[in-house]
């Protein structure tokens, strides 16, 4: 079999300079990814140029194309994104939109592109809505054609309040989040090789 490929999009509202609590959480997915010998790659999404929209190219120096050569290569999509107001990020919103608006390219079958690869969601923050947060995520790649595996998301969100984030409060020590990335890890990886030996036929989804 070929080797897996995983993008990491990191929808934090900070751009690579700054530290980034969410990105931190994600790298405990790379680690398992590199031990299971799957490519991986980590993007800030706010490094990129993305405009809003619904169509596969805005222009105007819309870089979601670029991004969006990326995401057809990638087998798993983790999607992560800190919370702010029990909400997941405007950044994750926009993203989700422009995936949608290209939910009509199609792959060598004839199928959604999204066909054949697998998602997870990760969340960050110092207040609660973690669940509502991954939920959604979760729930608009199914939408596209994502398959999701069991135990799909990993979070840290810390004591209900305000308080220090996961780098400050050394969430990576907490057994329950390190529980939730190893399995959502190792499924999201399981469930793509599945996908690499039995692609899910075309009757009744290819146009």
């Amino acid at each position: 079999m070929a080797p897996l490929k995983a993008l990491i999009l990191n929808c934090s509202l900070k751009k690579s300079d700054e530290a980034s609590n969410t990105d931190a959480l994600l790298n405990e997915f790379i680690k398992i990814f590199e031990g299971e010998q799957v490519e991986a790659e980590l993007i800030r999404v706010v490094d990129y140029n993305i405009a809003y929209g619904i169509a596969e190219d805005m222009g105007d120096g819309d870089e979601w194309p670029q991004l969006f050569e990326k995401i057809k290569e990638a087998d798993i999509l983790l999607m992560g994104t800190p919370v702010w107001l029990g909400e997941k990020s405007s950044v994750s919103k926009k993203v989700l939109e422009r995936f949608n608006g290209s939910s009509t390219v199609k792959n060598e079958k004839g199928q959604p592109v999204y066909y054949n690869k697998v998602a997870g969601a990760v969340v960050t923050g110092n207040e609660d809505g973690a669940k509502n947060a991954a939920g959604d995520l979760i729930f608009g790649l199914s939408q596209i054609g994502y398959a999701i595996p069991p135990n799909p998301i990993a979070y840290w969100v810390g004591e209900a309040g305000p308080g220090p984030s996961f780098i400050e409060a050394e969430g990576y020590k907490n057994e329950f989040t390190q529980s939730n990335v190893q399995m959502a890890g190792h499924n999201l990886i399981h469930l793509a090789r599945i996908f690499q030996q039995q692609p899910i036929p075309t009757k009744g989804n290819a146009s």
